[in-house]
């Protein structure tokens, strides 16, 4: 563990290791955007603008990075958002990443794009895991699969609602970007190139979308199959279709995807028991605001009492300080997860957990902020510096 911490000492070391790990064509889809990629790098430019004002008259004690979401004490207030085709991405890293947030006690959120399925990576998650839902238009499809998360044991339902329409990326029309994946002439280049990931892949299978399969008509092609889940997943989601999601899950339901304050209060209303402000990594529309320009306009809106979360660009410790400082209870975060697990191995989810900890509580120690619901009082505002 002495050689990860040297040379796995943040997030960048580790997507620097993995980018020469991953095939081309997996590395375009987990890092990539849609259009221009403008929105992906707004998310982080943003972040990046957010700063503070450190106080050093301070008597402020270790702080405390404890949060509590749904009645639930967690070790820190942020957790793994739901990554689609990870197991394309890195062969196996689902259930080592789910494991991880288990063993640090945060929050795990399994998407519907896994590549294992919800019953199986329940058993790795435990308590920690949540399910992310994306709504198919087949009223029959909808609730088995309410009802199988369910029977699995999870608790809270997270509802995706910013997937209206299939989406066109450049870099994977380029790259013919499939799971199970096509091993054209492009693509076995990619994969030749990395070993690592080859031998991932010849361990632990080729990943298919486990989640999904079943639902499809049977024979059908890989185009076929592509073409039925973009005919099924593909809708916006209604008042009156989020009212039934609603009513058929017994426990908590979390609406993602989310970035107009007036639309969040609308979910609220309509029984919703929170909101992730996210614009998908910048994964959707191209000219979407970033996550953190719209986290405090969300929160002003719903009120101090409200549980708000949010994703986008998150890559360190002080990033998760700047998106609570702004309205967030709890943050989530993706590539890096995978940026871990490729770059060290099984060992990295946890490792990297271990690393946004300790830079989180470094941030609050250098601020002199002792909790995490005093960060605001830490935000520093240049255009006001100064005024009477």
């Amino acid at each position: 563990m002495a050689n990860i911490r040297k040379r796995f000492p943040s997030v960048p070391h580790m997507k620097a290791t993995a980018r020469w790990r991953i095939p081309g064509f997996a590395w375009d889809y987990m890092t990539g955007g849609i259009g221009m990629e403008e929105n992906v790098r707004r998310n982080s430019d943003d972040l990046q603008k957010i700063m503070f004002m450190p106080r050093y008259l301070s008597a402020a004690p270790s702080p405390d990075i404890t949060t509590t979401i749904f009645g639930q004490t967690l070790s820190a207030p942020f957790g793994v958002a739901p990554v689609g085709l990870a197991g394309l991405q890195w062969p196996g890293c689902e259930p080592p990443i789910a494991q991880a947030a288990r063993a640090h006690n945060v929050l795990h959120v399994l998407s519907t794009h896994a590549t294992q399925s919800l019953e199986k990576m329940k058993q790795h998650s435990g308590p920690m895991g949540w399910f992310q839902l994306y709504p198919p238009n087949d009223a029959k499809m909808e609730t088995d699969m309410i009802e199988r998360a369910r029977r699995a044991g999870y608790e809270v339902l997270v509802v995706t609602v910013d997937i209206p329409a299939v989406t066109r990326r450049d870099k994977d029309i380029r790259n013919g970007l499939s799971v199970p994946p096509q091993f054209d002439a492009r693509t076995v280049l990619h994969a030749a190139m990395r070993p690592h990931w080859l031998l991932r892949l010849a361990r632990h299978g080729i990943p298919h979308f486990e989640n999904l399969e079943l639902y499809a008509p049977k024979g059908q092609s890989i185009k076929e199959f592509y073409a039925f889940l973009g005919s099924v997943l593909s809708n916006h989601i209604t008042a009156d279709r989020f009212k039934q999601i609603r009513d058929q899950w017994p426990g908590k339901v979390v609406v993602k995807g989310v970035l107009d304050p007036e639309e969040a209060a609308v979910y609220m209303a309509m029984g919703a028991d929170g909101i992730i402000v996210s614009n998908h990594g910048g994964r959707q529309l191209d000219a979407a605001p970033s996550s953190v320009s719209m986290l405090p306009l969300v929160r002003k809106r719903l009120g101090p009492d409200a549980l708000v979360m949010a994703d986008g660009g998150v890559r360190s410790g002080l990033d998760i300080a700047r998106m609570i400082a702004l309205g967030a209870d709890y943050v989530f975060m993706g590539r890096p997860f995978i940026f871990s697990v490729a770059a060290i191995g099984d060992d990295g989810p946890a490792h990297l957990i271990d690393v946004l900890k300790l830079e989180l509580a470094g941030t609050l120690s250098q601020l002199g902020c002792p909790r995490l619901v005093d960060l605001p009082d830490f935000l520093h505002q240049p255009e006001m510096a100064g005024n009477p």
